[in-house]
């Protein structure tokens, strides 16, 4: 227990380095003005004190709720550049302003489960070798089936007052706390109960040209099935979708995403999860076909009794086709 306040208050004290170099709200963190126009770039129009958004994908489907705590609306912090996105998201007030609450479920993860367990013939019959399985290999990525979370901290908007909501425009910095009880290994559910704790930048932008999505989160996991390593981590994840650029361009119509666990008992790295992708858009219709490839490297080390493969350094392949709308 003492491993989880230590963590706990280590997020609390990220961002405090950076206090003098918040976003000043007396200047661009306006909120709405109760008449006229609005100054320096804030929205003209009184936010609501919450929003439901859902998220429907193959591989990560949620549904979430956003609350503000104060009575103000959404601050909006203008077009700027990608890197300024970050840059004022990391330096602004680290004091909560807004809540969310999500439920998700990972519908591909939860398809091999049942797979799996309804129709072994089939599962077998995907076997390509000792180590290689094709459902394995498109339904591998998450660890848990589902989770509920909740989310404390500042939310920009990226939408201009009076433009039309057709996508999701807003970005986040703050903590999260996340919890399930099933557990994931080769296609099977371990009855788990774990908890997440987590310090995360997270925001997606969208035109109706371009799609931008990015993450960066530290933070740990805890499992009450002692089979389990409880792990801390860091992750980064990055995907744009620009319909106006070449389908051959990698950097405009790609994303990465890369995550390292290491024990939070010896410290010593447990997995390694790699994913590229690449994007072609279909401009008129507005999607894209995605194909990503990847790789899960994990340890004989993240797991222990049962569920450990001895002297076993497991090497999982991955191949996630997708649409994105």
């Amino acid at each position: 227990m003492r491993k989880v306040w230590l963590l706990f208050v280590a997020l609390l004290i990220l961002p405090a380095p950076f206090p003098a170099a918040r976003l000043n709200a007396a200047d661009t963190g306006k909120r709405a003005m109760p008449s006229g126009a609005a100054k320096n770039g804030a929205s003209q129009s009184k936010g609501v004190r919450f929003e439901l958004d859902f998220d429907l994908d193959a591989y990560y489907t949620s549904v979430d709720l956003i609350g503000s705590l104060t009575d103000k609306p959404i601050p909006y912090v203008g077009e700027k550049k990608e890197f300024e996105i970050y840059r004022d998201l990391l330096f602004s007030s680290y004091l909560p302003r807004f809540f969310l609450l999500e439920a998700s479920i990972n519908p591909m993860p939860c398809l091999g489960v049942v797979v799996k367990k309804n129709f072994r013939d089939t599962y077998e019959d995907a076997d390509m070798g000792e180590d290689f399985n094709w459902v394995k290999v498109i339904t591998a990525g998450f660890q848990e089936p589902w989770a509920a979370s909740f989310f404390l901290g500042d939310v920009v908007s990226f939408s201009r007052a009076g433009q039309k909501k057709e996508c999701w425009n807003k970005g986040f910095m703050g903590y999260l706390l996340s919890v399930g009880n099933y557990h994931i290994k080769d296609n099977e559910l371990i009855r788990d109960d774990w908890y997440e704790v987590e310090w995360k930048i997270k925001g997606d932008r969208e035109s109706p040209t371009q799609k931008l999505h990015w993450s960066f989160r530290i933070g740990g996991k805890f499992h009450a099935n002692p089979d389990v390593t409880d792990v801390l981590y860091v992750s980064l994840r990055r995907s744009r979708l620009d319909f106006l650029a070449s389908e051959t361009s990698f950097l405009k119509n790609s994303g990465f995403e890369y995550t390292v666990d290491v024990s939070s008992h010896s410290l010593q790295f447990v997995r390694h999860y790699f994913k590229v992708d690449k994007k072609w858009p279909v401009k008129d219709k507005r999607f894209a076909v995605t194909l990503a490839l990847g790789v899960i490297w994990e340890s004989d080390k993240r797991y222990h009794g049962r569920l450990r493969d001895e002297g076993v350094d497991n090497l999982q392949f991955l191949l996630q086709p997708n649409i994105e709308f």
